[in-house]
């Protein structure tokens, strides 16, 4: 998540979307008043301003500020209605907010690869029935009471033109496209990976974002035709 008082804009990080590349992307031209949030890996670029106010501390986080002596930091993926909690009405209603979307079923199989790269994998269909819906949905991140929240929601499978066109919309300084090794998973041929059992848990845990953005689950792809 990123929040830019200079340039006026609100990133809300989704997952699998190449959301760490397009933060270190913008992070270059964030100044020191605004909110970056670390990577949730480690890498890349490291948080600015994302300590959260001890008046906002659950047990949790007082437990590991006395035990290990580490500050509770925001969430990467803090949901719309957090960061307008957390930076007022009046800045979320004034910047511009938006976040990257991508094809359900595209993303559900670019999880299971990322997550089960090491050891012995389960099959995809019991990784997606086991995973948590917020895992696998990102409707709730860029959402409020079921009603969409930001501004402009990127599609993925377009990523850089439409980067490209919100650079120019915000006059940003630097051409916000993602270097040709960026942390982007290419689009798969997903219909044999998933199966019919992998299909039905998308279909329904995504159901929303495929309703309001007109995804179609692809059963060939062009050049099987």
């Amino acid at each position: 998540m990123i929040v830019s008082h200079r340039h006026r804009f609100i990133f809300v990080t989704t997952r699998k979307t190449a959301g760490t590349a397009i933060e270190t992307e913008l992070a270059r031209i964030c100044t020191a008043a605004d909110i970056v949030t670390g990577a949730a890996n480690g890498a890349a670029q490291p948080g600015r301003n994302d300590a959260v106010t001890m008046a906002r501390y659950r047990p949790l986080d007082w437990l590991r500020l006395m035990t290990l002596g580490k500050r509770a930091r925001l969430d990467k993926h803090m949901p719309a209605a957090a960061i307008r909690d957390l930076v007022g009405a009046d800045v979320w209603n004034g910047y511009f907010k938006f976040c990257v979307e991508r094809d359900p079923w595209d993303k559900a199989v670019a999880l299971y690869r990322a997550r089960t790269k090491r050891g012995a994998a389960p099959p995809i269909a019991q990784y997606l029935r086991d995973a948590k819906p917020a895992t696998l949905s990102n409707f709730d991140l860029y959402t409020i009471d079921g009603a969409l929240a930001v501004d402009r929601v990127v599609r993925y499978e377009h990523l850089d033109a439409e980067l490209d066109a919100i650079g120019h919309l915000l006059d940003l300084p630097i051409e916000l496209r993602l270097p040709p090794d960026a942390a982007r998973a290419p689009i798969v041929r997903y219909a044999h990976i998933l199966g019919a059992d992998g299909r039905a848990v998308v279909d329904a845990v995504c159901r929303r974002e495929i309703e309001m953005f007109g995804y179609a689950f692809r059963e060939t792809e062009r050049d099987d035709r």
